[in-house]
């Protein structure tokens, strides 16, 4: 069995960069020192069953390597223009070690020095690294600041590892920091308790039409009808080769009867969650994107078949609050969503919630979590890997189908 999570990795203007790949080879093995080569072998054989530009939507793929896995030459077998070269911090920087670096900087290949920590022995890969990343959960503010006054001015991107609010990313801004990774983009800027603009509550309205136990169809089309953007996304959706309709759609009310009231739920939610997230990080629409999608797929096995939707909109609301920089508890006042939503959101324990934290944890590679929730919900741990895969795949379809944002 094979398990694998993508962190991803933003840039000043928190524009997607690159993603770095975490992974597992099964359920007895956490990545850990003695079994690092057998890990390393297994992404590879695992990045070629799913594809690796599936699992980076064509962006660069930080990929960690052992000592053995760089020497003999595993590495290589990546197409340079796809992946960067990560050291592990556990690796002796050797002759041989610092030979490979050399040949794979020659190739082309860019080369990371994980978790650096600035002894002698690493100044001949300082001098042909690409990226430094430094850990902010295990420096102190004095080691982050004199690392990048050290590397940043010699072509090196120092790298903030591990930033997870918006005063940690500020701060690494101001140090000098080019890249940034950690989860800090999903999480709200709230400077006040402001109304939700009008703008986007409109939005907001068409969401709460949806998720309204009584569907009015002559409603939710009143209101795309006012929207002309609304209606041209809804086209493209509907005419695209993923439905393959012999015929094209000239009416919004035609439309809607083709996709059904499941469809429409699930269309509405994609394309007003866009809307609003309009001005953030591309990455944060991605995120929910893949949750919603996944903790559908996840539904039958949870036992919860016939709460697939609710468990799509939840996972595709787990971040609204950071797409409006609003409290979640006043957003909920505006979107009245079902109870076992709502409560999943506040995070109480609720089934539901197992479900999303299942997502969330794959998230942050935390494979002790997977397994708990997993064996607490009574699933084979074995059908993960390929649900998220999946779901990776879907959000990156769905955000072109629909005409979203470019894919990170």
């Amino acid at each position: 069995m094979k398990f694998i999570a993508r962190q991803p990795i933003l840039d000043r203007e928190r524009e997607l960069f690159a993603y770095e790949l975490l992974f597992r080879s099964g359920i007895e093995n956490s990545c850990d020192i003695e079994n690092l080569d057998h890990a390393s072998a297994s992404m590879f054989d695992t990045s070629l069953l799913i594809g690796l530009p599936a699992l980076t939507g064509g962006h660069r793929a930080f990929i960690n390597c052992s000592k053995d896995f760089l020497v003999q030459g595993y590495i290589s077998l990546f197409p340079r223009d796809l992946v960067v070269v990560e050291l592990l911090e556990t690796i002796q920087p050797d002759e041989d070690v610092i030979e490979v670096c050399r040949e794979l900087k020659q190739q082309g290949y860019l080369l990371a020095l994980d978790d650096f920590v600035d002894t002698p022995d690493w100044a001949p890969l300082v001098r042909i690294a690409d990226v430094i990343k430094v850990d902010f959960r295990l420096t102190s503010r004095a080691e982050q600041r004199a690392l990048v006054a050290r590397y940043a001015g010699c072509g090196i991107r120092m790298l903030a590892e591990k930033v997870e609010t918006h005063e940690e990313f500020a701060e690494a801004m101001k140090m000098g920091y080019s890249l940034f990774q950690g989860y800090f983009f999903c999480h709200p800027e709230i400077l006040s308790r402001r109304a939700i603009p009008s703008s986007k509550l409109a939005y907001i309205q068409l969401l709460k039409e949806t998720a309204a136990h009584e569907f009015d169809m002559k409603a939710i089309a009143s209101k795309i009808k006012r929207e002309p953007s609304l209606t041209f996304k809804l086209f493209r959706y509907l005419n695209s080769a993923a439905f393959g309709f012999r015929m094209e759609i000239h009416s919004v009310n035609q439309a809607l009867s083709l996709l059904g009231e499941q469809e429409i739920r699930k269309w509405v939610a994609v394309v007003a969650m866009s809307v609003m997230a309009d001005g953030k990080p591309g990455e944060l629409m991605t995120v929910p994107l893949v949750r919603g999608r996944f903790c559908e797929l996840l539904a039958p096995l949870a036992g919860m078949a016939d709460q697939a939707s609710d468990l799509f909109l939840l996972g595709l609301l787990s971040v609204v609050d950071a797409i409006l920089d609003q409290p979640l508890d006043l957003i909920l006042e505006e979107l009245p969503v079902r109870t076992d939503i709502k409560e999943a959101l506040l995070q109480q324990e609720v089934s539901y919630r197992d479900v999303l934290d299942i997502a969330t944890a794959l998230e942050r590679a935390d494979w002790d979590k997977v397994t708990a929730l997993t064996t607490k919900l009574r699933m084979k741990e074995s059908d993960i890997s390929a649900l998220y895969a999946s779901a990776l795949d879907w959000a990156a379809s769905l955000r072109k189908t629909v005409n979203l944002a470019p894919v990170g």
